[in-house]
């Protein structure tokens, strides 16, 4: 009877533990990190009151909707790309939201295969040159009187030092700073995306004082990367949630929610072209 008694305490012990695990397992979090990229609209946009809104706050929001187990933090603080990049490589952070493929980056992050956007990458001078660019031909043809310059860190510089024999000057720290210079003459050109270039104009306070080239210069595809430390079952989580965000049409939805460059571009045929 004791003996009864005894497993009968055992298994309501071994009942109550139970209990108290399941709910712990059932709601685990898995914690990514990541952060809002300086210079980097419409992926991240400075609100009022502090907040970071933009594109990739919005897939970050869909991904935790889709998997309640994942939650996406720190994209209300601001990093600049090179210190995102670097930190996601040294395991400071998880994520980056938006980044183009290239062989570097591809050695030292994993790239989840959905593509999150593409975007348009446009020539931007001054309103009183009247040079016209048809091809990267035309621009290596102006020899040091057809600088371009770039935001130090910026994705395509690589891409456009493969392109070769264009005069780059990547020291600007981002839009503003490139698009004043430019002003002041220290370049030719100034090479942004679109979306994005726009907003980066009007902040600028710089609308009617340059101009968009209406060449479409180069389609570059954006993708989520992943720190090489990052868990296998997380990276299959990311993965899925994005590919159900591709397959619901819900990345293009939230696409066109930051598209604004349309109308502020003077609707160039080439933009809705490559949309």
């Amino acid at each position: 009877m004791r003996r009864h008694a005894y497993a009968c305490v055992m298994a309501a012990a071994c009942m109550m533990r139970l209990a108290w695990a399941g709910p712990a397992v059932a709601g685990e979090i898995m914690e990514i990190r990541t952060a809002a990229q300086l210079s980097s609209s419409p992926k991240f946009v400075q609100q009022g009151a502090g907040q970071v809104a933009g594109l990739c706050v919005d897939i970050h929001r869909a991904i935790e909707r889709i998997d309640p187990s994942l939650r996406i933090v720190g994209d209300q603080t601001w990093r600049p790309l090179p210190r995102i990049e670097a930190e996601v490589r040294k395991g400071g952070l998880d994520i980056a939201c938006g980044l183009l493929r290239n062989k570097e980056r591809e050695a030292s992050y994993h790239y989840l295969d959905t593509a999150l956007f593409s975007v348009t990458y446009f020539l931007v001078a001054r309103a009183d040159d009247d040079v016209e660019i048809n091809s990267w031909d035309d621009v290596r043809g102006l020899g040091d009187k057809g600088t371009i310059l770039l935001i130090h860190g910026f994705g395509p510089i690589a891409r456009l030092k493969e392109i070769g024999g264009l005069q780059l000057d990547s020291g600007g720290s981002d839009a503003r700073t490139n698009l004043m210079k430019l002003m002041a003459g220290r370049g030719r050109f100034y090479y942004h995306r679109s979306p994005g270039i726009a907003t980066e104009i009007r902040q600028a306070a710089l609308e009617g004082k340059v101009r968009v080239l209406p060449t479409v210069m180069d389609l570059q595809r954006f993708h989520m990367v992943a720190g090489k430390h990052v868990a296998q079952e997380t990276l299959d989580k990311l993965r899925r949630a994005l590919a159900q965000l591709e397959a619901s049409g819900e990345l293009k939805r939230l696409f066109s929610r930051w598209y604004d460059d349309g109308a502020a571009l003077g609707a160039l045929p080439a933009l809705a072209r490559y949309r």
